[in-house]
């Protein structure tokens, strides 16, 4: 009888533990794979507007691109190597250069308005974005290769101190033809137009999507700010720079902050 019992009590102590161990392993995978309460995409867009203006100061209905705080960035992978080329650009603006601007200008801020763009939160048909980079100042952070091998790459010149050069062979455009909703995200789709002479005889034009993202308008102190994130890609062998050190594709980055102060 006593026997009996021992055995009685040892089934019921491995029936026990078993059981708990079974209860512990479900709440752990409960943890790890929570049950999904939606599978609907969630998309917000509210109704701000921004224009440019004149970009009179003190007008806090225009808007004025700040920067100071805003980049363009370009990176691409080294041939043969697993790291990154990484650069910015110095001098760039929003603005459309048309032929009759293509020049050197005697200046060392802005030669021309940071005016030729709009956007409209939820309304993109009515939203535009033109800007340029001045090729000749892009910035590695070694000096040597951006006023050396980096100039004869990109087929143009070394900078003259002084000036802001927009001719053909430094500049690179880029004018939107569509603006639509990513039916995915908040984000946005860019259809637009990039114009660079590169090493070839004469600029090309090429259609390029991108996508644009809104940092939405928010208050600091006694004025406003809100940003537009533009990325896209290029392949630099359609503006013939054959360069065995850069790959085909270079990510570009543009970061653009505005204010109304």
């Amino acid at each position: 009888m006593k026997l009996l019992s021992n055995k009685t009590l040892m089934i019921l102590l491995v029936l026990i533990s078993g059981y708990g161990y079974i209860a512990g392993c479900t709440h752990k995978g409960d943890l790890l794979l929570p049950v999904p309460t939606s599978t609907g995409i969630i998309i917000t867009r509210g109704v701000n507007f921004h224009l440019p203006g004149n970009m009179t100061a003190g007008d806090s209905s225009q808007w004025k691109l700040d920067k100071a705080h805003s980049s363009v960035l370009w990176s691409t992978n080294y041939v043969g190597a697993a790291g990154l080329l990484t650069g910015r650009f110095n001098q760039f603006g929003i603005h459309e250069v048309i032929s009759a601007k293509m020049i050197y200008y005697a200046a060392t801020g802005q030669a021309l308005k940071d005016t030729s763009w709009a956007f409209y939160e939820n309304d993109p048909s009515k939203s535009y974005l033109n800007g340029y980079v001045q090729i000749n100042t892009s910035n590695t952070g070694e000096p040597g290769r951006d006023t050396g091998c980096n100039i004869g790459t990109l087929g143009t010149i070394k900078v003259i101190p002084g000036t802001q050069n927009l001719s053909d062979s430094n500049l690179a455009k880029i004018k939107s033809t569509k603006i639509e909703f990513d039916p995915l995200s908040n984000d946005y789709f860019v259809t637009f137009n990039l114009t660079w002479k590169g090493k070839l005889t004469a600029p090309l034009t090429k259609s390029i999507v991108g996508r644009l993202k809104y940092i939405p308008k928010a208050y600091v102190s006694n004025y406003a700010v809100f940003g537009l994130q533009l990325k896209f890609q290029l392949n630099c062998r359609d503006f013939g720079i054959a360069s065995t050190s850069v790959s085909d594709k270079i990510d570009i980055e543009c970061n653009m902050n505005f204010n109304n102060k």
